[in-house]
């Protein structure tokens, strides 16, 4: 009865959700005619064998979930993989990993969508990529024996005491689950606390810490800093949110009146906002270049990242990083900081973070991450990075991800 009473509710709710997925929007890919995909009417796989099948929502979980891809890779070269996403951003992501995986979009959570789509791929197994859990999905495909895993897990305590007002709904979720491979042991202790069985639990870590930074990658933001200025101070504003930019924009001002030849890399979350966050800076009268534009010079004083899939080269082209979505209070909850911090890149961060609430702490403790309430606190933590020892920094940082290293292995050695 409960699902069936959230099928009707989903059933009413569908055509708004769908008119935000498929709303134009610009540096948004289209989906064209997949858009059938979402209903269950799903291409046959080049590879007829039956693969894995990888569900990551967008970019940020295809990105943390490739690690994992490789390794299953290397361990076995002829397993099919299909990895599927919502976005269409998520598929440009997942187009970028070549000849390793082939890609269709995720059935919307009806029976009949996800019937669809398992008849015509026939996965031998399901894993999801941290918390992406559908009733009508999870129920159709264990009902046809498909076991299935979450990788990554993440429950935080805002999260559980929300499962908790819908308990019955949680719980139709948890018995259709093989395995959940936590980050943390808090993350596992809360399942534990809704209902499920302790045998079905285990603490893997986070994929996040066997993070590894491509050469190339390396090589492009050598290159970009020495375009952008070798011997400029260059810092970066990671995965902005709207409503943090003005702030940014603000600590930057503080920033150049001490430090006047001092150069902001401004990277918004979301490629959409990519020309109006470029307005915003012009109005804010400062001297913009684009990165899709290659148009920097010594006068720039804000270069903007409007492409996607460049972080890791933008990140290594910069000095200190600060992490967007965590000066929006409750409503985001940060970001990932390992990237800058395996690149050996200090971090500042906003108050909210409890998306990595673990992680944080940690990196608080060894004093690898900074917290600001302002953009005056964000100003100075900035200009406090400069003057610190860089080859401190990057040693401690590298001893830091070593010591958190291991996710992958324990994960394969579960799936």
């Amino acid at each position: 009865m409960i699902r069936f009473l959230y099928t009707v509710l989903l059933f009413l709710v569908a055509p708004i959700l769908l008119f935000g997925l498929y709303k134009r929007k610009p540096g948004k890919p289209s989906f064209g005619p997949r858009w059938k995909e979402h209903f269950g009417i799903t291409p046959k796989l080049t590879n007829p064998t039956s693969p894995i099948w990888i569900h990551a929502v967008s970019v940020g979980e295809v990105i943390a979930v490739t690690p994992i891809i490789k390794a299953l890779k290397i361990q076995n070269p002829y397993q099919p993989i299909v990895v599927t996403t919502t976005t269409s951003t998520g598929a440009e992501q997942v187009e970028k990993l070549a000849d390793l995986v082939e890609h269709r979009y995720m059935p919307i959570d009806f029976s009949f969508a996800v019937r669809g789509f398992l008849k015509s791929v026939k996965p031998n197994k399901m894993l999801i990529m941290e918390t992406e859990l559908w009733p009508n999905t999870l129920h159709t495909v264990a009902y046809n024996n498909i076991p299935i895993t979450v990788l990554n897990a993440r429950l935080s305590e805002k999260s559980y005491r929300n499962y908790q007002k819908v308990r019955p709904l949680f719980d139709i979720l948890a018995k259709n689950l093989s395995h959940i491979c936590c980050q943390y042991q808090d993350d596992a202790h809360r399942f534990e606390k809704l209902g499920v069985d302790k045998d079905k639990i285990s603490v893997t870590g986070s994929v996040k810490f066997d993070i590894s930074i491509p050469a190339e990658a390396k090589l492009a933001g050598i290159q970009l800093r020495n375009q952008l200025g070798s011997t400029r101070a260059v810092w970066i504003a990671a995965s902005t949110h709207k409503g943090e930019d003005e702030k940014v924009l603000a600590a930057h001002k503080e920033i150049i009146q001490q430090q006047s030849d001092a150069l902001l890399i401004l990277v918004p979350r979301h490629p959409e906002r990519f020309n109006s966050v470029y307005e915003l800076c012009k109005q804010a009268n400062f001297n913009i270049s684009r990165r899709t534009q290659d148009n920097v010079s010594p006068q720039s004083q804000i270069y903007l990242g409007d492409t996607m899939g460049e972080m890791l080269t933008l990140l290594s082209a910069a000095d200190v990083c600060f992490m967007g979505g965590s000066l929006l209070g409750d409503k985001v909850g940060g970001h990932n900081m390992l990237e800058p911090i395996a690149l050996g890149v200090p971090v500042i961060n906003g108050p909210s973070y409890f998306n990595f609430q673990e992680i944080s702490e940690q990196l608080l403790a060894e004093d690898l991450m900074t917290i600001c309430n302002s953009e005056f606190e964000m100003a100075n933590s900035v200009l406090n990075a400069w003057d610190s020892n860089t080859q401190d920094i990057q040693e401690r940082t590298d001893k830091f991800m070593l010591r958190h290293r291991g996710c992958i292995d324990k994960t394969l050695k579960l799936i």
